[in-house]
């Protein structure tokens, strides 16, 4: 994968993950599922220009979902979870 804009789809914003930047200097994207460690390093590094220490990554199965009479089911999703290096910061969606 080429393009930075490709590799990371979203931001996740929850609660879980306000806590998680604010204590621990984390936080989480939903990104392409091809994309492996390394690209999605280097589209964070380069977007946000900031220093990644360590990326963790989750595959979420898609959900069942009914439609009327027929079950449909939602895609399979990437959760990419990034540490920063102490003091620096993606300013997002601070103070929402």
């Amino acid at each position: 994968m080429k393009d930075n804009y490709i590799v990371i789809k979203s931001p996740v914003i929850s609660e879980k993950m306000t806590m998680m930047s604010e204590v621990s200097n984390k936080v989480a994207f939903w990104v392409d599922p091809r994309a492996n460690k390394s690209e999605i390093k280097k589209a964070v590094e380069e977007l946000f220009t900031v220093k990644v220490l360590g990326v963790n990554t989750q595959r979420v199965s898609g959900k069942k979902k009914r439609m009327g009479r027929v079950m449909g089911k939602l895609p399979l999703r990437k959760k990419a979870y990034i540490t920063l290096k102490e003091g620096d910061k993606i300013q997002m969606f601070e103070g929402v």
